[in-house]
């Protein structure tokens, strides 16, 4: 079993701007996931996991090789792995996967889904809690429109607690996005202030998606010109605007409420 020891190895600094750089992540279609529950989620929802590390002080070798079967995992000491490990709790073990395709049309849609549309969000802890509401609601897909970085993002798979795994996601511009929609006749709901109506009003038990935008500008105007419906969720404070991931829950599991869950 290969050991590595010195944070000046090659293949160590690789996967330290592996963790720190996008630019690395998109040009080598891979990224790190740290965590034995991440990895076990990324495995169950068909990542392929090219290489998992493990540091003996915290991780078992044969706890690494359960989580990874193929192949040898390389044992790090513990200076090697406080370089690569991201999270103040740790678990004692990394994987290198391989990012997958977020084309919208590789999304595979029932005959009637239910769809998260965020458009820009910037905040990784927000996107982390939206993909977390969506694997709880099982949501058909999650599509981030106009996105502002990659997914792989260490404080996403972070936020999302592993949820990046298990939501089906596709990216594009809202163009891109409005489009697709259209073409598959999937019904618009934009959560927007303006020329809206009160959210559990509408009927969105056919193929609906719910869009969300940043609390800072809410929706652009494509996205309020193309909806079938805006919508707004009525607020009895100061403020007019609410958390966007919490603000996707309500309308996610109003939407869940009238598809009998």
């Amino acid at each position: 079993m290969k050991q590595i020891t010195s944070v000046q190895n090659p293949f160590i600094k690789s996967l330290v701007l592996l963790q720190e750089k996008s630019k690395a992540r998109k040009q080598s279609g891979t990224f790190l996931i740290e965590g034995k529950r991440e990895i076990e989620l990324a495995s169950k929802g068909g990542y392929h996991i090219e290489q998992v590390l493990f540091f003996p002080g915290i991780c078992t070798e044969s706890e690494a090789r359960k989580l990874v079967p193929q192949g040898d995992p390389i044992e790090i000491n513990k200076e090697v792995y406080q370089k690569l490990a991201y999270r103040d709790t740790t678990e004692g073990v990394i994987a290198i996967a391989q990012t997958r395709d977020y084309s919208l049309n590789a999304l595979k849609l029932n005959d009637n889904p239910l769809i998260l549309v965020a458009e820009a969000p910037e905040k990784p802890g927000n996107i982390g809690a939206l993909l977390r509401t969506a694997d709880a609601a099982k949501l058909d897909a999650v599509i981030i429109a106009d996105p502002k970085g990659d997914l792989y993002n260490p404080n996403i798979i972070r936020s999302s607690v592993g949820c990046l795994f298990t939501n089906q996601i596709a990216t594009g511009t809202s163009d891109e996005v409005i489009a697709f929609l259209h073409r598959h006749n999937i019904a618009i709901y934009c959560a927007t202030l303006q020329d809206s109506t009160l959210y559990h009003t509408q009927d969105y038990t056919t193929p609906s998606a719910l869009v969300v935008g940043t609390e800072a500008t809410g929706l652009s105007q494509p996205w309020r010109d193309a909806a079938t419906q805006n919508i707004i969720i009525p607020m009895q404070g100061e403020i007019d605007s609410m958390n966007v991931s919490v603000a996707a829950a309500i309308l996610i599991f109003e939407a869940k409420r009238q598809r009998g869950f």
